[in-house]
């Protein structure tokens, strides 16, 4: 049986629809729910996409998308199909590990430094409550009239130095991915978001 031949008005929207495909390769629109958490909490939500991104993207379908059901435990990543199965991981890594060595969720929220916000550990497995977490942490990070990538690096190691650099650095190129640009667009772009 021969192919279908497209009709002109077919063939136009097929190449439209490519075209969008392409167009939305060049910027990336953070999902609904990265917006409404960065929103809430008055951050840019390029920013807090591209920290899901760092923290705990996966590669899926050819692209890298961040995995809610996603824990680091003592610097080890681990990744669930489920929140029933991330909750039992990390119900299970809590009996063993540390908890300022446990990372959770979208934002990987660390479970010891991050105590007083959560009643429950497994409530991070929320997506909602875990990027409304870490736009929290962002906002408390960040300083008026400064580089959000100063406070991405904060949000990382409070403390500064090489480490948050090297953060900056990673989550730099998911800024870019996010917004389109080159990375040192990105920063710049990060810089104009916090102007007056």
């Amino acid at each position: 049986m021969a192919a279908p031949t497209l009709t002109a008005p077919l063939r136009a929207l097929v190449l439209a629809a490519g075209l969008c495909v392409c167009a939305a390769r060049a910027q990336e629109i953070p999902p609904p729910a990265y917006q409404l958490a960065a929103q809430r909490a008055g951050i840019p939500s390029a920013v807090l996409y591209a920290v899901a991104l760092q923290e705990s993207g996966i590669r899926r379908n050819g692209r890298i998308v961040p995995w809610p059901w996603s824990l680091n435990v003592a610097g080890q990543s681990r990744r669930y199909a489920t929140r029933a199965d991330a909750c039992a991981g990390l119900q299970q890594a809590m009996r063993s590990t540390p908890h300022t060595r446990i990372d959770v969720g979208l934002g990987q929220i660390n479970l010891g430094y991050q105590q007083q916000r959560y009643a429950s550990a497994c409530d991070l497995l929320d997506p909602y409550r875990n990027l409304a977490i870490a736009a929290e942490i962002l906002k408390e990070q960040h300083t008026a009239g400064e580089d959000w990538l100063l406070a991405i690096g904060r949000y990382h190691r409070p403390a500064g130095g090489e480490p948050a650099a090297r953060y900056r650095r990673s989550v730099s190129r998911h800024l870019a991915r996010v917004q389109g640009t080159h990375p040192t667009a990105a920063v710049l772009a990060a810089r104009q978001e916090t102007s007056p």
